[in-house]
């Protein structure tokens, strides 16, 4: 998907959020990222591209064997369908989305979920929220205590400059509510923009985030009291206390999500929300959003704007999100089902003993912390062949640079060295951040697949 077709995106599109709710981002800006040229740098393209610009190469219509491998690509028509089935699924059960940025820290891929109707874009620290602004995203949460006084500054500055410009951050103490107020009161005046702050909800043996409804309400009120900060809601991440998908995994994530709504309902009997100020009530990964919807979209009725921040879905996968997404293999949901729009492709380089196949990727090419890639397609050995299905073949390990696939060592091998294959891919969230630019192709399971775009990533 092409930065010009996000820039044109489909925000009219049936059940997408209205473009009043939507925030905005630079489309110029998005669009130039073609305009750049590519180079040396960018393991993904070969030497006969360095040096020529995205948008002259793209009009070539290249094929991904003109690509060396390893290789990540992101399909296109993969993505348009989960962009899609998430924006209608969110729309149909009453909650908005800020889809974390942090998994593909790529602005046109932002810029598609924007037009595809999400409320923000969510990231998680301040060099994040730096490659949001230069693309000119217009609401912004961080989903993280931000406390360092060169940063507080910094975003007290962005706020000053461009009054369009809505950024929410969180904390889980008062402490943590002294320290900002003290960094802004230092250095903005009285009539400065008050920072939005979220109260963060944690959980026993989770991450960050308040353990009980008496500490949240304290943070909650600290900061109300203060003079530089506005509180502006509450959010958590039920993922960091999730105990599985069975029925009983899911009740802890409902009590999880109960205790937050509770904290967000006394700080609002309380009355610490400002007059006017819409609080948002926010959780939802990728893993348990239909439980957040069953529980917190009934707060949309008090006046709340309830926000999913699943970030996975664009990209989806061939392993875990796979098996635990709500829309995935195991739907727990109503809607249409998520696919996978990454795939690896690697080559065979050796097979130094029976049944034994080492290829050309390993850690620092494609992901492996939620799960090995899968075997999928032998890619074409001559010009009309199709590609074939593999079976019987496991990834057992991957080395920094090298992946083990191990296969029946008793019958005949069923690959030979220069064998290309496309690999499934488990956990989108440490695939992007290996590649900093992404080809797309129109479609993984061609015979040669057309390369329709090429993302530029920021990690």
């Amino acid at each position: 998907m092409s930065a010009a077709e996000s820039a044109n995106g489909s925000a009219t599109e049936p059940g997408i959020t209205s473009a009043a709710a939507r925030t905005t981002y630079d489309a110029a800006a998005v669009a130039a990222l073609a305009e750049q040229s590519v180079s040396w740098q960018d393991k993904a393209v070969p030497p006969a591209w360095w040096g020529r610009r995205i948008t002259d190469i793209l009009a070539e219509k290249p094929r991904l064997s003109a690509l060396p491998t390893p290789l990540l690509t992101l399909s296109a028509t993969g993505m348009r369908h989960n962009l899609t089935t998430m924006a209608g699924w969110c729309a149909e059960h009453g909650v908005e989305l800020a889809p974390h940025g942090k998994t593909t820290m790529a602005p046109a891929l932002w810029a598609a979920q924007l037009d595809a109707g999400c409320w923000a874009i969510t990231l998680a620290n301040g060099f994040q929220l730096g490659v949001a602004r230069a693309y000119g995203v217009a609401r912004v949460i961080v989903a993280n205590e931000v406390i360092s006084p060169l940063q507080l500054r910094w975003i007290a500055d962005e706020l000053a400059a461009d009054p369009a410009f809505e950024v929410f951050v969180w904390a889980d103490s008062v402490r943590t509510v002294e320290l900002m107020e003290a960094a802004r009161s230092a250095y903005v005046g009285p009539d400065a923009r008050p920072l939005d702050v979220l109260v963060e909800v944690g959980g026993a043996n989770g991450r960050t985030g308040v353990r009980d409804t008496g500490t949240g309400v304290a943070v909650a009120k600290a900061i109300a009291d203060s003079s530089t900060l506005r509180l502006a809601g509450v959010a958590g991440y039920e993922g960091a206390i999730a105990r599985g998908a069975d029925e009983a995994g899911l009740e802890h994530v409902r009590a999880y999500l109960r205790d937050l709504a509770a904290i967000h309902l006394r700080a609002q009997e309380d009355g610490l929300y400002d007059e006017g100020v819409v609080p948002v009530v926010s959780a939802g990964g990728s893993a348990y959003f239909e439980q957040v919807a069953k529980v917190l979209a009934p707060l949309g009725e008090t006046g709340a704007r309830v926000v999913l921040r699943s970030g996975a879905y664009i990209a989806h996968d061939d392993g875990y999100y796979r098996e635990i997404s709500p829309l995935g293999s195991h739907p727990r949901t109503d809607g249409d089902r998520l696919v996978p729009a990454m795939h690896g492709w690697v080559r065979i380089t050796s097979q130094p003993e029976p049944g034994l196949a080492i290829f050309d990727a390993g850690k620092r090419d494609l992901p492996f912390d939620e799960g090995l890639p899968e075997p999928q397609l032998l890619r074409p050995r001559s010009p009309g062949e199709a590609p074939a299905r593999l079976d019987g073949m496991t990834v057992v390990k991957v080395n920094d640079q090298h992946g083990f696939l191990r296969f029946d060592e008793a019958g005949p091998a069923p690959l030979v060295i220069g064998d290309e294959l496309r690999v499934g891919l488990s956990h989108p969230c440490t695939a992007f951040d290996k590649w900093g630019l992404i080809p797309v192709v129109d479609d993984p399971d061609a015979e040669d697949p057309v390369v329709v775009d090429l993302v530029r990533t920021f990690f």
